[in-house]
């Protein structure tokens, strides 16, 4: 369990954006199993997994460039780094997949932001999600709301895990349906429990207990 200074993953609050139970099965019970988004999601990071330098037109590329955030208390890494003409930085998320419809790769490219702008002192005002499959670029402006969330979540998360509480699924199948813990979660059958015990709670009103009393 782990301490309040202890490093968190960047990774773990995509996760926890996607759903809390998804990110405490990862990093608190260390579940994690493979499927087809999985895969391909490995495959297309193992294109920028070994560290390089190289000249893109009239941009430096990093790959694979280590993270940290002392004040956060965050680690992990970007896919890839762009150095500008400018001399401005902008770190680069690769996904398999389309847009979603949810913030959370924009908070994973967020928090990359932050940890560079204290590594570098270099104010950073976007970064990129690069969606494969389409070849498509997406922009990411690095607002204070965004920031804001970066450092909510990132509480939360250090919350939960100390905690070691395991919260429950989300009531949303499509959330379910791409999942690769989706097996391990059983989200009907937790969410039928939880229903049932709620519903048990109602059979009796406080007043009606005092009078069975």
């Amino acid at each position: 369990m782990p301490e309040s200074d202890e490093l968190i993953a960047i990774s773990a609050l995509q996760h926890y954006s996607y759903c809390p139970r998804q990110c405490a099965l990862i990093y608190q019970e260390q579940t994690f199993t493979e499927n087809v988004f999985t895969v391909r999601g490995r495959l297309v990071h193992e294109r920028v997994d070994e560290p390089e330098t190289r000249i893109e037109g009239d941009r430096e590329i990093q790959t694979s460039v280590p993270l940290v955030s002392e004040r956060l208390r965050l680690i992990g890494k970007s896919d890839v780094v762009e150095i500008l003409p400018d001399g401005s930085l902008r770190p680069v998320e690769y996904k398999h997949g389309p847009r979603r419809r949810r913030e959370h790769d924009d908070i994973q490219v967020a928090a990359q932001a932050i940890c560079l702008e204290e590594m570098t002192g270099k104010q950073i005002a976007e970064g990129v999600i690069y969606h494969y499959s389409s070849r498509r670029r997406r922009i990411v402006s690095i607002t204070p709301e965004l920031r804001a969330k970066v450092e909510d979540i990132t509480k939360s998360v250090r919350d939960l895990l100390r905690s070691g509480v395991m919260p429950p699924p989300a009531d949303d199948p499509a959330l379910c349906r791409g999942c690769s813990l989706k097996e391990a979660c059983q989200p009907e059958l937790v969410n039928s429990a939880l229903r049932i015990r709620e519903l048990a709670e109602t059979l009796f009103e406080p007043d009606d207990m005092e009078l069975a009393e």
